[in-house]
């Protein structure tokens, strides 16, 4: 289930890029670092896990097995996939791939999320700060979302309409995953 949902979290990331309609946060500052370097989106994504992951040291985060695998796993499945998938022109084909880049985001959310063997480390990153600083979880997510958004932008990475759309659905959609993912599997508190 974890190298599943990492897949498809992935997937649904290199869906999002090669619509042309814009991208998630992250993947906004790795497209826009790799405008500035030799390194792939994929590549550039890997890279900014493992800075995020030093930023756990001094938040005292205690990364998992899913947090290690959530890195290099979405990183390479954002190059193959890339590789692979059209890149069409038509505005409702693009639109689409939006679409399933949402579902596919949500439901790899819900599988790797659900084994619970580690949070990815840009939601440590999210935990770690807010247990310290005593900020609200969707304060802090907010502020690192648009902080990366930002930066990423300055660099050259793709912000637009499916930006947008994802950051208006996604966490409905990987609510939804969940809550379905735990119906065959071990019960938890999904809100």
């Amino acid at each position: 289930m974890l190298l599943t949902g990492l897949w498809l979290f992935g997937t649904g990331e290199a869906l999002l890029v090669a619509s042309h309609l814009g991208n998630t946060p992250w993947t906004v500052l790795a497209q826009g670092l790799s405008r500035h370097s030799p390194l792939s989106i994929g590549g550039a994504t890997l890279v900014i896990s493992a800075i995020v992951l030093l930023v756990w040291l001094p938040l005292r985060e205690t990364p998992g097995l899913g947090t290690v695998a959530n890195a290099v796993v979405i990183a390479a499945a954002i190059d193959v996939m890339l590789r692979g998938l059209p890149e069409p022109s038509a505005t409702a084909a693009r639109l689409a791939e939006v679409g399933a880049a949402i579902c596919c985001i949500g439901i790899g959310s819900g599988l790797y999320l659900t084994t619970w063997l580690g949070p990815g480390p840009r939601d440590g990153l999210m935990t770690g700060i807010a247990r310290r600083v005593g900020w609200p979880i969707a304060g802090v997510r907010l502020s690192l979302e648009l902080a990366v958004l930002v930066a990423g932008y300055l660099l050259g990475g793709r912000v637009g309409i499916g930006t947008v759309v994802f950051a208006l659905t996604i966490g409905y959609a990987v609510t939804t995953a969940m809550r379905l993912l735990l119906r065959v599997g071990p019960r938890e508190s999904i809100r």
